[in-house]
């Protein structure tokens, strides 16, 4: 985005000609500022790479964080030098960047090492003018809230599952340019997950058979059917516990890489006893289907307002009035 602004360039009041100068000075050195401060992947690697090592070494001062920068962790507003600043170690053994020059933002999928032990994360980060905006984390770590009394297996605890995730590491691949479809094919290829989830039916969903998710570390699919076969990213009995998934966004389109990252809520039906999910969702498509996910994810509390970034309104439950 251009730093410029009219109101920075000279004025003079009561001149059309000179108003339309201004209009045209306008156009010109914004085009030029804009080009400028570009943020090309190159450019992203490095400023994702710095913020990460000022998080290790807990020194915000180490990193080009814009005077209003913003960070959340799992929905909740940190100030700069606390939560993670604190608490991270270092960096674990999984570690996968992805880089969006066109939105400008950069992701981390991986693990960090804290003393409580290895955290599995995703890191959403935005640069504007060469300096760093906005970091939103979602976290998973051993012992984690589960989803409440009818979350079954889940119910006391979230998956986490480290180990499992590290063997079980995301493909690295350059997709040939030939063969890379366009943001708007990507975006709409790992929207269709979120549309199958949400009517549960998995038919909707564009993926190859058998594709993989892996939440929290742990596998979810590729479960013993009793009729036969076995469970996919598209099978609807994992479906039955969501009423919608709503706030999606996705804000890292790695062409190169052929991921998407989509960040939504999966919302209960009103009256269950289920805490709702935030979560990230990293999106690997092979020839236009996806071909596996990889969840980083958290149940947060009822009143809890979540994911808190914009719009803002509508994504989080409000209590019905008293009776």
């Amino acid at each position: 985005m251009s730093s410029w602004r009219l109101s920075t360039l000279p004025t003079s009041p009561g001149s059309y000609n000179s108003a339309m100068f201004r209009l045209t000075l306008f156009s010109l050195l914004a085009a030029g500022s804009a080009h400028a401060a570009a943020c090309d992947r190159a450019c992203l690697k490095a400023a994702l790479d710095q913020y990460l090592n000022a998080v290790v070494e807990h020194k915000p001062a180490a990193a080009p964080l814009s005077a209003g920068f913003r960070q959340t962790e799992n929905a909740m507003v940190r100030r700069p030098g606390t939560g993670l600043w604190e608490s991270v170690t270092g960096l674990g053994k999984l570690q996968r960047r992805y880089l969006d020059a066109e939105s400008g933002q950069a992701g981390y999928f991986g693990t960090l090492d804290e003393a409580s032990g290895p955290a599995i994360a995703t890191l959403r980060l935005r640069v504007e003018d060469r300096r760093i905006t906005e970091a939103e984390w979602i976290v998973a770590r051993k012992g984690d809230p589960g989803l409440g009394p009818q979350g079954g297996q889940q119910g006391n605890a979230a998956f986490n599952d480290p180990e499992y995730l590290i063997a079980h590491a995301p493909k690295e691949l350059v997709v040939p340019k030939g063969e890379r479809l366009s943001r708007t094919e990507l975006a709409a290829i790992a929207n269709s997950y979120f549309d199958g989830l949400s009517a549960h039916d998995g038919t909707l969903i564009i993926a190859h058979p058998g594709c993989v998710r892996i939440e929290n570390g742990a596998l979810t699919t590729q479960r013993a059917i009793p009729s036969g076969g076995s469970t996919d990213c598209m099978s609807n009995g994992a479906m039955a516990n969501i009423f919608a998934v709503t706030a999606r966004r996705y804000p890292i389109v790695d062409e190169e890489a052929g991921v998407v990252l989509g960040l939504a809520l999966f919302e209960r039906k009103p009256g269950v006893a289920m805490r709702r999910n935030l979560l990230s969702e990293w999106f690997f498509i092979e020839q236009a289907k996806i071909r596996s996910i990889y969840a980083s994810m958290y149940y947060p509390e009822q009143e809890a307002m979540a994911p808190n970034w914009p719009p803002f309104d509508g994504n989080w439950p409000v209590a019905p009035p008293a009776k």
